[in-house]
This record gives structure tokens, C-alpha cells and sequence, in this order.
């Protein structure tokens, strides 16, 4: 829920033509601004904690870079220290014993190697990535697509089929991290604009006026009503895109813009703690201008409201892929 808002709601009778000028100058200006490449992490996409140690060990090796081994990271533990699998895998890089006593580092260099402590754990995970991707290096094809290839189905059967093997469980995998990866990359131009995002604009654009209810799905049974993240899962799954059901969890669904490169249909994170994503609390729906479509508490109903606010966080670009990417935390 949102603690402190600033400003209030843009009259609705001037909405429609406000976010009709918005979305259509926006995207006219957007059309030439399709940049390549990514260097290094974006800023507070990894937790301040771990930032210098995925940094670091994320060039341990040219298979591997910090976006890819945070993907990892996250898609294992979601940042968690203390995960556990029913698998009996352990800590932020999800090691079984097996794995860990064979490939465990002792990365801080205290004397000891434990799989519960990150400043071993990560150092361990980037080191058994370039491990794999030694194993493999004779293999045809992309060294990186390889590597997690024989992370996911083990060396032996990425030599045997000559690249990454014929599994869909591993095809999937490979395109996960690659895919997530993206969403922990520092752009190093415009992030592409995307191609739903007018229409989820105009699905949150109809809830206008709609009270806020916590915890809200505008399904039947809550009335039609939402929360913020509810309002922008819905938004998205309007035009085929499938978001997680909290803030924090939507943060990864795609690349993140600098605040001077927002465009409609962006995501706008605002956080307790402007270091870390795992203390995001709201999300809202940009519609220019230094506005949002906004869920923004219990009393309230879905309005404008400006995005400048002491806890704003950051911005997401949401992709299909970048969502299909995020791990279902449901289970563990």
C-alpha cells in the first residue's frame, strides 16, 4: 500500500484527451530511439548487500557477466540467504550438499565455506558457472547458452548433442536466464519501446474512478475493484502479458529505463528503502508527463497522480518474455 502520495488526482473530465497526447506524442518521438546492448548492472536492480559481490564475481569469466549471475541469483532465491528447496538445495545460490562440497569456494576467505553465507555462496556460483563452461568449451554454439545448458542437464549431455541439448525442461531454462538477465543489464542506450503498452493503458484508463480495495483483482467477487499491483497485472493481462501479484515481484518483468526515458506503459516502483527492490511497496502505470495511473489506498479510488515522490523507486518496461521469465514463488 502507498504511505505518502503528493499531489492530487488530474480531473477526469480532461483525462482521456491528457493520456490520448501523451501515449501519441510519446510514441511518435520513440520511434527512432531503438538501442543494442547492456553494460554492467542496473542501479538498484540487485540488492546494495550483494552488489559488489555479483559485480565482481560476475566477470569471473567470459561465459558469464554480473546481469547473468544475478539472474541466477534470483531466480534461485530471490535474494534469500536462508532459502531451502524441498530438494534439500541451500542458501542464495540454492547449492544441493553434493554440489557444495564439491564446488563450494571459500570466497571471503575467513577459513571456512558456508553454503548459508553469501560472501561463500556467490563467489561459489560464479565459480561453478566457469567451471561448467571449461567443461563444455569444445561444444558448438554460444559458450554462455552452454554453460547454463550444463548447469541445467549436466556437461555431459551439452558435449554428447553438440551445443544445448534437445530438452525443452533445458531449452526453457536457458532462455529464463538469458531473458531475465535482461531485467539486471544497465541499457546502454534507449530501452525499446513496447509494443502492448498503449493498449494496458487503456484497460487501466477505464478503471478511472474505481474505489481501491486491498488485495483487489477486479474479479466479480472484489467488486471490480484493485490494489496497485492488481491494477497492473490486470492492465497487462489484457493484452496476453502475465505479471506476478506483487509490486516487488513485478519490478524484474523486463529492462529498466532511467527516469528521463519514461515512457507510457512503463511500470514506476516506489520503494522503502531506494537500494534495494526487495522493499518495493507500489507500483502504478505511466502515462507521461510525470503522471501515473494510480491504485494508490484504501479510501481512494484509481486516479492520476504524479510520479515524484521521496520513494520513488525506479521504472520497468514490461516485455512478454522479460514476464514469462520470473520464477513462480507460489511454491516455495
Amino acid at each position: 500500500m502507498r504511505k505518502v502520495w503528493l499531489g492530487a488526482g488530474v480531473a477526469f473530465g480532461l483525462a482521456a484527451c491528457f493520456v490520448g497526447l501523451l501515449v501519441v506524442g510519446t510514441y511518435t518521438a520513440a520511434a527512432g530511439l531503438l538501442g543494442g546492448g547492456a553494460v554492467g548492472l542496473a542501479k538498484n536492480a540487485v540488492p546494495a548487500t550483494y552488489r559488489d559481490l555479483v559485480s565482481k564475481w560476475g566477470n569471473h569469466c567470459s561465459a558469464i557477466s554480473p546481469p547473468l549471475l544475478a539472474a541466477q541469483l534470483y531466480q534461485e532465491s530471490g535474494w534469500n540467504p536462508r532459502a531451502r528447496s524441498g530438494a534439500a538445495a541451500q542458501g542464495i545460490a540454492q547449492f544441493i550438499p553434493g554440489t557444495w562440497a564439491a564446488h563450494g569456494v571459500d570466497g571471503d576467505g575467513d577459513g571456512d565455506r558456508d553454503v548459508w553465507d553469501p560472501a561463500d555462496a556467490i563467489p561459489s556460483a560464479a565459480s561453478y558457472d566457469c567451471k561448467l563452461a571449461k567443461y563444455v568449451k569444445g561444444a558448438p554454439g554460444d559458450p554462455t547458452a552452454n554453460m547454463l545448458a550444463a548447469y541445467n542437464a549436466g556437461a555431459y549431455a551439452v558435449i554428447k548433442y553438440g551445443g544445448v541439448p534437445p530438452y525443452r525442461e533445458t531449452q526453457n531454462y536457458v532462455k529464463t536466464i538469458t531473458t531475465l538477465a535482461k531485467s539486471f543489464e544497465a541499457p546502454a542506450g534507449r530501452v525499446p519501446p513496447s509494443r502492448q503498452a498503449a493498449a494496458a493503458i487503456y484497460y487501466a484508463q477505464q478503471k478511472l474512478g474505481t474505489p481501491y480495495l486491498w488485495g483487489g483483482n477486479g474479479t466479480a467477487d472484489h467488486g471490480g475493484r484493485f490494489d496497485c499491483s492488481g491494477l497492473t497485472k490486470a492492465a497487462y493481462a489484457s493484452v496476453g502479458i502475465g505479471l506476478p501479484r506483487v509490486a516487488n515481484d513485478q519490478y524484474n518483468a523486463g529492462p529498466h529505463p532511467a527516469r528521463d526515458e519514461l515512457m507510457p506503459g512503463d511500470l514506476v516502483f516506489f520503494s522503502d528503502d531506494l537500494a534495494d527492490a526487495r522493499a518495493i511497496h507500489h507500483v502504478g502505470i505511466y502515462v507521461g508527463g510525470g503522471y501515473m495511473i494510480n491504485a494508490p489506498y484504501t479510501g481512494a479510488v484509481i486516479r492520476f497522480d504524479r510520479i515524484d515522490t521521496p520513494d520513488y523507486f525506479g521504472a520497468t518496461r514490461v516485455t512478454e518474455d522479460g514476464a514469462r521469465a520470473l520464477p513462480d514463488r507460489r511454491a516455495s
